[in-house]
């Protein structure tokens, strides 16, 4: 993956994250999103660590699936949903200043990247019915072909794979 802003490099990732409010990222057409914030396709994208980065990175991961991809509509909400989870995840749990999210097509397979300068590594909590939270990686468990963790020398990438065929 690209490296990822420094952690006290916070006002070069927020330059390039939209100024307004996170509703009007979801107002705006999901393909300027990529041309405004950046490509994940192409290069991890930093995101900042604030709540409004899971939306944000629900709308990169939907208009690279939705258009660049021409993902089933299964397959981008799937994808979508465990998106949100991951940098969720990330935003409360790591104390992160950035967080990378990335996007990879390979061989009928979509691989989702979210790095953070975190060393803990996530854990799957047991769920029952009436929980309201942790079932962040319950969801990526089930949803997801497969999942992991990848230690990094300062961080670590958690990852899923979903198959592009739906």
């Amino acid at each position: 993956m690209g490296s990822m802003a420094a952690q006290g490099d916070v006002a070069s990732v927020t330059e390039r994250v939209p100024g307004e409010p996170a509703r009007m990222w979801d107002a705006e057409p999901v393909s300027t999103v990529l041309d405004r914030v950046g490509d994940p396709t192409a290069a991890e994208v930093p995101l900042p660590n604030l709540p409004e980065s899971a939306r944000l990175a629900r709308r990169l991961t939907q208009a690279v699936l939705r258009h660049r991809w021409a993902a089933s509509t299964q397959v981008t909400e799937h994808t979508v949903l465990l998106v949100s989870e991951l940098v969720g995840n990330a935003v409360r749990h790591t104390g992160a200043h950035t967080i990378g999210i990335r996007l990879l097509r390979r061989s009928g397979h979509i691989r989702v990247e979210v790095r953070d300068p975190s060393r803990g590594l996530p854990c799957r909590l047991p769920v029952s019915e009436l929980d309201t939270s942790g079932r962040g990686l319950f969801l990526v468990d089930t949803l997801a072909e497969r999942w992991g963790v990848d230690l990094l020398p300062c961080g670590k990438t958690t990852w899923f794979e979903m198959r592009a065929d739906g």
